[in-house]
């Protein structure tokens, strides 16, 4: 097996743009539902919606945009995402400290992100498998992997301790600011990315595909 150097700069650029975010959205895992609990005074049908609209919705727009990442720079989608991702989070405190937020903006906010999410993770692994020869993208599957759990496992108990310290939106400013972390470090990744090129004519996209998926 491969040493962890051997993967080389760039894959390293690359997993600590992940790992950066990861551990932001972990940390902020439940900060929406707290504000709209504890600023908007949200019920428990407010809060439900919350939780399922964004990656309801934000899944199914995500949809078309499957055939436009597979025609694009990855690193230029990625980077795009983070930094979409990053603008979004950042009204929400925005809006609070202008007295101006609204259960809706936490609704779209919400959706925004989440199918800015979901392209991202596309255009990652596409990255990925450009940056690392074949025999070693089970070990750096592995990693990505490994860094996932743990902030999946780290984030929210950090999280709910940043929650109690300093209140549900400045751990919405941590997420934002670890997507543009995120867009920093794929940026330092560094080399030219060709353009995928289209070999024939565009995928139509139907409905039953969506439901074979």
């Amino acid at each position: 097996m491969r040493t962890k150097r051997s993967l080389g700069r760039r894959f390293r650029w690359l997993w600590a743009a992940y790992a950066v975010s990861t551990f932001g959205t972990w940390l902020a895992f439940d900060a929406f539902p707290l504000i709209a609990i504890l600023v908007l005074h949200a019920g428990p049908a407010e809060v439900s919606v919350l939780a399922a609209a964004g990656a309801a919705v934000g899944a199914a727009v995500a949809v078309p945009l499957g055939p436009w990442v597979e025609f694009r720079r990855k690193r230029s989608v990625m980077v795009a995402m983070d930094l979409v991702r990053f603008a979004a989070l950042m009204s929400v405190p925005a809006a609070f400290a202008l007295g101006r937020l609204t259960f809706v903006q936490l609704l779209v906010v919400s959706v925004v992100v989440a199918a800015a999410g979901i392209t991202f993770s596309a255009a990652a692994g596409a990255c990925l498998k450009a940056l690392v020869p074949p025999e070693d993208l089970l070990v750096a599957n592995g990693r990505f992997e490994s860094t996932t759990w743990t902030a999946t496992v780290l984030g929210p108990p950090l999280g709910t301790a940043a929650i109690g310290l300093f209140g549900p939106v400045m751990t919405v400013v941590a997420d934002a600011v670890s997507y543009a972390l995120s867009a920093l470090g794929i940026r330092a990744i560094g080399g030219k990315e060709p353009r995928p090129v289209r070999t024939g004519a565009p995928p139509r996209l139907r409905a039953g595909d969506l439901l074979e998926g």
